[in-house]
């Protein structure tokens, strides 16, 4: 008995001094224990059309794959969405072995037609939902034919029958908008400021496709979508509304209106 109660009060008597000392941070990270959002945001933005860099961040930690980010106004995209609409094929199935949840958009651009048939099928009218960015399901699959020069004749024939397939349908391109013509582009294009501080406010201007953008000021932004005379929603999400002043063909201010906040915007000259 002394035997088995005698070690036991020794190390009973040495206190916390038993237990091994842990290293100490000399700084808890900010958002700890959620990732650093700017390492969520780099993880979407770099999965358009970064693999290298995205291999780097994901292989460290293979649940950044599902990263999801909010651009603005409930502008939500995940990293294989990223890849998706722009038809980085390679990023989306690197994305898929690390653990990514693929969706209908991306089995699009893949052209795995059997399993957009199926869905919609299953679903009907779910061709109609548009992605991020109000990108369309029909879009993702022309993205599909981005990287032609690396994939084979069969993957070229998959995508080219989902393109097919989900223009038969006639309504799988998302919604119609009116256009608005370059040289109507131009008087819309500046800064717009509600307010004196260095961040308060707008830059309206052209983005990748072509269509006029609203981003935070000096910064890129999410396309507008023009839906009457000088109203436009927001990058796919309709409770967004931005409408122009206009007085003799000049653009004066912007109104930003979604279901929490209504603000107006000087043009800045």
């Amino acid at each position: 008995m002394l035997g088995l109660v005698i070690p036991g009060l020794a190390l009973a008597e040495q206190g916390p001094k038993w237990f091994p000392e842990l290293p100490e941070n000399d700084k808890v990270p900010e958002h700890f224990p959620n990732i650093a959002p700017e390492i969520i945001a780099e993880v979407v933005g770099k999965s358009h059309f970064d693999l290298d860099r995205v291999r780097e961040l994901v292989d460290k930690r293979p649940e950044l794959s599902r990263s999801v980010w909010e651009w603005r106004f409930g502008d939500f995209e995940s990293a294989i969405g990223a890849a998706s609409h722009v038809g980085r094929r390679d990023i989306a199935l690197y994305l898929m072995g690390k653990g990514a949840r693929p969706t209908l958009f991306t089995f699009a651009m893949l052209g795995h037609h059997g399993v957009v048939k199926s869905a919609i099928e299953a679903s009907p009218g779910i061709q109609k939902i548009t992605g991020p960015h109000g990108i369309s399901l029909l879009d993702h699959a022309y993205a599909g034919e981005r990287m032609k020069a690396d994939m084979t004749t069969a993957e070229i024939a998959d995508v080219e029958k989902t393109i097919d397939y989900l223009t038969m349908l006639g309504n799988a391109g998302g919604d119609k908008y009116f256009d608005v013509e370059q040289e109507a582009q131009k008087k819309y294009l500046g800064d717009y400021r509600y307010g004196k501080g260095e961040k308060e406010g707008f830059t309206i201007g052209l983005n990748m496709r072509k269509l006029l953008s609203l981003g935070p000021i000096g910064e890129f932004g999410g396309a507008l979508y023009k839906v009457g005379n000088n109203k436009f929603i927001y990058n796919g999400a309709p409770s967004v509304e931005i409408s122009f002043h206009i007085q003799n063909d000049k653009v004066l201010s912007m109104k930003v209106s979604d279901p929490e906040v209504i603000l107006v915007a000087e043009k800045v000259f």
